[in-house]
């Protein structure tokens, strides 16, 4: 059986750059699965789903329509226990450090254990960090929380190596569905310097030179969704 952490921490250490594009459920068309994955870019290694609201089913039925086209890895990205399928091939076992809620914290982790603890799913504990990308995002909203300001770099590398002390296998640094720009080059390798354990960047990389930066910075995986639903 894959095991599909060790394969990108096996990729970090190996500094092969990683790339996942996110599907949002909600926005889906599962009819289209096969015309969607096609338009991806080549360099694609992995498949994340998830979304801050989903209805009900419409993550199973997303991942059910994605698997039926592509053997790259699904990995749920949920914005709640409701979005969990055994339909995926892994989880993103998210706790929101970035906020103070105890909703996203603790509570949401509670309460997917009973369907987790028999699952077959893949967990992946993994440090989720909200930062500022110059709009509300749906992160932001759902949780009820506020991003941290790019200008609080030391927050910010302290809050990742919080997570990683914590027993967190991974760091998501998280600029928020269509931000306005992404993370910056000097937090991500500030991060990158600090922490010792794989790191993800998301929200607001639209463009090649961006990716780019992102990786020369030190991410090790980026997500990229809103170009693709546009």
């Amino acid at each position: 059986m894959r095991n599909f952490y060790a394969e990108i921490s096996q990729a970090a250490a190996n500094g092969k750059k990683l790339l996942a594009i996110l599907i949002d459920p909600d926005k889906f068309n599962e009819a289209e699965a096969a015309a969607y994955l096609q338009k991806i870019p080549k360099e694609t290694t992995h498949i994340f789903v998830g979304g801050s609201t989903v209805a009900k089913l419409k993550t199973e039925k997303t991942v059910k329509s994605i698997k039926t086209e592509t053997d790259l890895p699904v990995i749920l990205f949920p914005g709640d226990y409701s979005q969990i399928t055994e339909t995926a091939d892994a989880l993103l076992f998210l706790s929101l450090l970035s906020g103070r809620n105890p909703e996203y914290l603790i509570e949401q982790q509670v309460k997917s254990v009973d369907k987790l603890k028999n699952s077959k799913l893949e967990i992946i504990p993994t440090a989720y960090i909200l930062i500022d990308g110059g709009k509300e995002c749906a992160v932001q909203r759902v949780s009820g929380t506020k991003p941290i300001s790019q200008c609080q770099v030391e927050t910010i590398v302290n809050t990742a190596l919080a997570g990683e002390f914590s027993g967190k296998k991974l760091i998501y640094l998280e600029a928020g569905s269509g931000a306005n720009f992404p993370v910056s080059e000097e937090i991500i390798t500030e991060v990158k310097k600090a922490v010792s354990i794989p790191l993800v960047i998301g929200g607001g990389i639209r463009s090649l030179e961006q990716q780019e930066k992102a990786y020369k910075a030190g991410a090790d995986m980026i997500v990229m969704g809103t170009q693709f639903e546009n």
